[in-house]
Formats: C-alpha cells, sequence, structure tokens
C-alpha cells in the first residue's frame, strides 16, 4: 500500500520489470494485480497492461491463492469503511472509482507492506490508516528512508537498516554538493519606503491594483511569497541558476535535469506560476523546457513520467507532488526555494536526487542549490542522516590514506573512506583514464575494484596492498585523466543574488571557502577537489547585481483583508 497512485504505477512498472530467475519477470511466476489506473498513469509507448484485482480475491479469498497486489492506502480505506468515513462530506477522493466493499474479511492478506510508513499512520488526523492496517490480520511491514518516534511507536523495531553513506560506499546511490544562493530578500526579508508603488493582489478575485504606500512597511523573511513577492528576486536566482546549468551543460554534455521546490501553488498568488514563467523566460527553450508538476495540473502522473523518461521538460517546478517517493533517476539538480521545517520532508526532498543515472549512467553526483544562504543544510544538519557526514580526520592525500590502511590506524574507516573517493574517481574519468587504470587492475574497472576492495584486502592484504601503494597508481588517482574542464567566472559587483560552493568539514558542517580557509586545521576533512566532486578548478563565487525597481502610485487607504504585493 502506497499513498499515492504515482507510487503505485511506479510499484506496478518496477515489480513487473523485476526478474526474480533469469530470463522469467515477476508477473510471468507470480500473480501481479493492482488497483485501476487511467490510460495517463502509463506511457502511451509502453506496452506494459496492469491486470486489475477481481473483487473476489478481496471478499472471498481462498487459502490457495498466492499473489501480489498494488493500491494506495486511501482505496482500501474505502473499501474497508466507506467513501464518507475516510474523507468526511467535503472532499474528493483521487481514487473517486473505488468501491465501498466492507466486508472485506480479515484473512485476505498475510503479509501487508505500507511504504512511506513515516507520513502519518498513527497521526490523529490520518487514525483511518492506521485503522486500514489493524483490520488484517497479518504481518505489517512499514517501508520508509526517514523513520521518525511516532513510527517505530507503530511498527516498533527497526529490522532492517541501509545507510544513505553505505549505498554511496557500495555504488547503489551518489553523493551530492551544495551551492549556497545568497539573495538578500531570502535571508533579510523587503522593506519597502512610503511612497513605492506596489500591485495588490487579491487573492480571492485575482484581481489586481496598483497604488502607493503611505507608509513604510516591513516583510521578514517568513512573508516571502505568502504576503510579498518579488518577482525581480525569482529571475535573479533563477538567472544564477543557469550559470551552473550551462556549465553543467559544457562539462558533461546534457542540461541537467532539475526540479525546483517553490513555495507554493495558490490561485492567483502562486509561486510555482511565477517560477515557470520566468524560467521560461530566462532560459528561453519554449514552453516545454519548463513545467509545473503539481496537484493542480492535469494529468500529473503523465508529466512525471515525461520528466523521468524524455528530455523534456528539463526543469520541472513543483511544491509537495515531488517531494517523496517518485523516482526520477538522471535528476541532477535540486533547487529548495521553499522554506522547510520539517527534517523528514527535507531529507525526503533531498532524496529525489540519491538516485543513480538510468539515461545518463555516468552521474557521479547531484548539486542543492540553497536558496536560503546555506541555512537550509546547515539547520538539518545535525538531524538527518543524508546530511551528516561522518567525523574525519585532516585532510589527507591519496598516499597517506593508503598509508593508514596499510599501518592498520582504523583500517575500516580508512578503507571505506578510500572506496568512497575511488568510486566518485570512476564517474569523472575519461575513456583514457580507463586505459591508464588497466596498468594497475583489471580491465580498468575502477569501481569494480573499489566494490571489491574491502573484502580484497580481507583475503590477500598483501596483494591488495602491493597495487594500492604502487607509487604510479596513486598518482594516477590524483591526475587522472579527466572528461573535460570547466570554469566559472566570478560576475558582479554589489549583490543581490549570489552563489557559492559549500565546503564539507570534519565536524559534519558545510562551510563558506572564506570560512573554510580560516577554520581549525582539525576541521578539514579533504581538499577542495574531493569536495567539489574532482571537477577542475573553477571560480567559488558568482554574483548577479541586481537594483529593485519599484513604481509609484497613490495606495487607497482601505486595503483587501487579505493581500499580496508585487515589487517589480
Amino acid at each position: 500500500m502506497v499513498d499515492r497512485r504515482a507510487l503505485a504505477a511506479q510499484a506496478v512498472r518496477t515489480f513487473a520489470s523485476f526478474e526474480p530467475e533469469p530470463g522469467h519477470k515477476f508477473n510471468q511466476l507470480y500473480h501481479l494485480y493492482s488497483q485501476r489506473f487511467h490510460r495517463e498513469d502509463f506511457g502511451e509507448d509502453e506496452k506494459f497492461d496492469p491486470t486489475v484485482l477481481p473483487p473476489s480475491y478481496l471478499l472471498a479469498p481462498k487459502p490457495g491463492d498466492a499473489f501480489v497486489y498494488v493500491c494506495t492506502i486511501q482505496r482500501m480505506a474505502i473499501n474497508l469503511f466507506g467513501r464518507e468515513v475516510v474523507l468526511g462530506d467535503d472532499e474528493e477522493s483521487p481514487d473517486e472509482d473505488a468501491d465501498e466493499l466492507k466486508n472485506i474479511p480479515i484473512h485476505a492478506f498475510d503479509l501487508v507492506i505500507a511504504d512511506e510508513c513515516h507520513r502519518g499512520y498513527t497521526a490523529k488526523q490520518f487514525a483511518i490508516w492506521r485503522r486500514t492496517l489493524e483490520h488484517f490480520d497479518a504481518v505489517n511491514i512499514g517501508l520508509t528512508a526517514t523513520p521518525a518516534s511516532h513510527t517505530t511507536s507503530y511498527f516498533k523495531d527497526i529490522v532492517y537498516r541501509y545507510e544513505y553513506e553505505r549505498a554511496i560506499r557500495e555504488g547503489y546511490l551518489v553523493d551530492y554538493d551544495v551551492v549556497a544562493v545568497h539573495s538578500d530578500v531570502r535571508v533579510h526579508g523587503i522593506f519597502l519606503k512610503e511612497g513605492e508603488e506596489v500591485q495588490y493582489v487579491d487573492k480571492e478575485s485575482g484581481v489586481k491594483q496598483l497604488d502607493l504606500l503611505e507608509d513604510e512597511r516591513q516583510f521578514d523573511t517568513t512573508e516571502i511569497e505568502q504576503k510579498v513577492t518579488s518577482p525581480d528576486s525569482n529571475r535573479r536566482i533563477l538567472e544564477e541558476l543557469k550559470k551552473y546549468a550551462l556549465e553543467h551543460q559544457e562539462r558533461y554534455g546534457r542540461f541537467p535535469k532539475t526540479l525546483i521546490f517553490a513555495a507554493n501553488d495558490l490561485s492567483h498568488t502562486s509561486h510555482a506560476d511565477q517560477l515557470v514563467r520566468t524560467g521560461r523566460e530566462v532560459f528561453g527553450q519554449g514552453d516545454d523546457f519548463v513545467r509545473k508538476i503539481t496537484g493542480r495540473v492535469d494529468r500529473p502522473l503523465q508529466w512525471i513520467r515525461e520528466f523521468r523518461n524524455r528530455k523534456n521538460p528539463a526543469i520541472v517546478v513543483t511544491v509537495d507532488l515531488l517531494s517523496t517517493g517518485v523516482d526520477i533517476p538522471d535528476l541532477e539538480f535540486i533547487v529548495f526555494l521553499r522554506p522547510v521545517k520539517s527534517r523528514i520532508l527535507f531529507e525526503q526532498m533531498l532524496g529525489r536526487g540519491t538516485r543513480k543515472g538510468d539515461q545518463c549512467p555516468d552521474k557521479s553526483h547531484f548539486t542543492v542549490f540553497d536558496c536560503f544562504d546555506g541555512s537550509l543544510i546547515q539547520y538539518f544538519k545535525q538531524a538527518t542522516d543524508i546530511t551528516a557526514e561522518p567525523v574525519e580526520k585532516e585532510s589527507r592525500t591519496v598516499a597517506e590514506l593508503i598509508q593508514d590502511i596499510w599501518d592498520n590506524r582504523d583500517r575500516d574507516y580508512n578503507v571505506r573512506c578510500l572506496v568512497k573517493r575511488m568510486q566518485r574517481i570512476e564517474k569523472e574519468m575519461s575513456g583514457d583514464a580507463r586505459e591508464k587504470f588497466a596498468a594497475f587492475i583489471p580491465e580498468g574497472d575502477l569501481a569494480g575494484f573499489a566494490r571489491d576492495l574491502p573484502s580484497d584486502l580481507k583475503r590477500n592484504f598483501a596483494g591488495a596492498m602491493k597495487v594500492l601503494r604502487d607509487p604510479n597508481f596513486q598518482e594516477l588517482l590524483v591526475k587522472y585523466p579527466r572528461k573535460r574542464d570547466a570554469f566559472v567566472v566570478a560576475m558582479g559587483a554589489k549583490d543581490e543574488v549570489a552563489s557559492s560552493w559549500l565546503i564539507r568539514g570534519a565536524d559534519g558542517k558545510e562551510y563558506k571557502p572564506e570560512d573554510y580557509l580560516t577554520a581549525p586545521k582539525s576541521r578539514r576533512d579533504r581538499s577542495v577537489g574531493s569536495t567539489l566532486g574532482n571537477r577542475s578548478p573553477m571560480a567559488w563565487t558568482t554574483t548577479t547585481t541586481a537594483k529593485l525597481r519599484v513604481r509609484a502610485q497613490r495606495t487607497p487607504k482601505k486595503k483587501p483583508a487579505t493581500e499580496v504585493i508585487t515589487i517589480e
């Protein structure tokens, strides 16, 4: 059971494509059923046709039946308790075709797996979800990347844990870099002087009116995109993002799939709509290049599929719909223009970029753009596994790291560090580098060598160390041929919007370059090249100069009860 139709469709596809035995797909060996989907939930070019579960399997289960059923927990709750009990009188269900069966016996299932089980299975407002799980006399298993106290209070013991750092080390997920984007508006808020012209927008009707401010007004950062917006600020941030995107395109030969989290998608004052309009102007590559995917768009699952499988849209603006669960393997840029206070939500949003590339198998990392001057990353640093780095010692060269392994100094830890470095090198090196590595390891397969290194050291320590301690091999790990060099030029004088790479220190914090250089040496865990993905040297800061433009016209004495001020 999942909590979104998009995740149900994704799960059915994944089950059907899985091969439990060589040459045999899962749905060829076992019965795989699903809820009813819409035609647009699956692509026109997809031949897969899901099989809807017959009602008799729920109402009159037989001991001999063995099958997998995928559905949303909302649908199952409607089946069990009825639409009005689940949703009330005024709400509309995404599972509008769900039947009210109500007579499903408790032995219909032996095993119930609840995906994204952190999402309120014990919260008061979602008590009906818990009743749904408890209806069946079955083993309940919860799956989540972000366990919380309310999750374990229901599902009890964590029976298996697979950490983000381990997944990176073993080559199943990718690491990330951080760019702190400084915006005066996002950091300090907006101050308007008496006599400045603003545009009032009525939230209910959408009526717009130009007026003069009769007195000065101060909006703090929590009111940005809620009570006031600055289109110029949003434009400058997207222009800053464009610089990094074009540098990425020059380096890797592809525009990075980009996901932007907007603050809201409200009628008449939608931040998401504003970003889409501005993005199309800034990038200038047509309407299909930048798209909005939220709960308010038509056929959102189709657009998610387009984003995942096709070149366009290359940039997607969302709020909540793509924050959890949805799998976009080739995603390489994640932009936070939405303030987040929930540790679970932040970690889920960040997790959208951790997947290995599908159409871009050379994806070595993803980049997080924190448009609140890096404060989001810092805020959650101590509260989340995905943003917490293990404490490392002072910066060491590859040779020093290998020497520590040879001298048996904290061997397991240093082996993990070396494996992680080599996994990233493999993603960044050119074909010439692979040929050079072939002189030391079979076929120059550095990823395979790194993956097998821990077991090779236990099985044949002397043999593995002979390769690692070879000075030529160590030099190649540092001076291996890169795919292509890139350079970002710093722009600016006065900074309205600026950005800089952040460097991860040994204490788990993200440092700006100037702070990193003045930090105690014990806090420096690795070289700048390592932290920035072994990429070529580049300017650490780019700055866009911008001046807030305002117009003037008289303000009415009586303002609407609800208002949004737009500053041009």
